[in-house]
């Protein structure tokens, strides 16, 4: 009979443990999840905190790729060629996913174990990564110091505000600043009027040489200055800034909006991605993040980690806040096909 001693069993336990904790990682070492995203300077900054952190954390690769497409995946899961694992969505987006199928629904167990998150960042099929804003950004050694556009209004203005601009390429945001531009309240913006806001955009449509289509793009136009103004990602701007490049946003008239994490229908690797959405929760590393890229999310925690001026810089700040308009995700679902088309055959007029 053999005698286990309660030394021996705890050496015991010990190995097997080692060795399944050996096993899960020579496992993970074969998966490398797709993570579609962006890109360009904010994609640095998630490798850095994020990417590599957990490679090394878990063993699992994280491999990035960028631009974000709702209709590449579409094209995807309805292929059964889903190359992602994970992808960042706009709000409308999600819903559109949702609605056709195209997500997996998320296991909150998994992400959010503690059940820390706000209901509102938990949807069945998305989390909520980020809010941010798209405002109105431009280049301070163009302009005055007494006479620099803050409005919409202003950016429709050639003749006191002149030189090239930037819009992208997308009715989403645009027809809202036409709107605002043409003196509707913030607060009476939706439903929109597609034909006043496609009226208005005639006015500045001669004036727009580039229209972009990712966060990279218009970050390069304004640093080349190949425009005076552009609309962006107020996120974008604070690298720049912080460079000394002579850039500057407005509030204004911003477009405040919610940015997801959704896993593809079919994606090859669904639990790990549910792992990184939960290694994307840490507080510090993302109270780091948000100190480059100011897109601040849920993450239980973070806050409390910044420094009160700073936080005041976010685009969440109430006094940013109260300045911008909250984009309506779902008038944009019901509404986007029928607008885009319109938007298409304008671009070509």
């Amino acid at each position: 009979m053999v005698n286990l001693t309660r030394r021996a069993f705890g050496i015991g336990a010990a190995s097997v443990a080692l060795g399944a904790l050996s096993a899960r990682m020579a496992a993970a070492q074969d998966v490398t999840i797709v993570v579609n995203g962006s890109g360009g300077s904010l994609a640095e900054v998630l490798k850095k905190l994020f990417e590599d952190p957990f490679t090394e954390q878990t063993g699992i690769k994280v491999r990035a790729t960028a631009p974000v497409s709702l209709p590449k995946l579409k094209a995807m899961v309805e292929s059964g060629n889903v190359e992602w694992d994970l992808t960042e969505l706009n709000g409308d987006d999600v819903v559109l996913a949702t609605k056709e199928g195209w997500l997996e629904e998320i296991d909150y167990s998994i992400v959010d174990p503690e059940n820390e998150l706000p209901e509102m960042a938990k949807l069945p099929t998305a989390m909520v990564r980020a809010s941010y804003s798209t405002v109105l950004g431009f280049r301070t050694d163009r302009f005055p110091e007494d006479k620099q556009p803050k409005t919409w209004a202003d950016f429709w203005d050639v003749e006191n505000f002149p030189g090239p601009r930037s819009l992208e390429n997308s009715p989403k945001c645009n027809l809202e600043f036409a709107l605002l531009a043409d003196g509707v309240p913030l607060d009476e913006l939706y439903p929109l009027d597609v034909d006043r806001a496609f009226a208005k955009l005639d006015e500045i449509k001669d004036h727009i040489p580039v229209w972009w289509d990712n966060g990279a793009q218009h970050v390069q136009l304004l640093v080349d200055g190949e425009v005076n103004m552009t609309s962006c990602w107020n996120g974008r701007i604070t690298p720049l800034k912080s460079e000394g490049r002579p850039v500057e946003i407005s509030w204004a008239g911003g477009a405040l909006l919610l940015s997801y994490l959704g896993i593809p229908k079919g994606a090859k690797h669904p639990t790990e991605a549910m792992q990184f959405m939960k290694f994307r929760m840490d507080p510090v590393a993302s109270a780091e993040f948000v100190k480059v890229m100011p897109y601040p999310g849920f993450v239980p925690g973070m806050m409390e980690l910044l420094e009160r001026e700073f936080v005041a810089t976010l685009p969440t700040a109430p006094e940013n806040a109260e300045q911008q308009f909250a984009f309506n995700s779902s008038w944009w679902a019901e509404n986007l096909e029928e607008v885009q088309n319109r938007w298409n055959e304008w671009l070509l007029i």
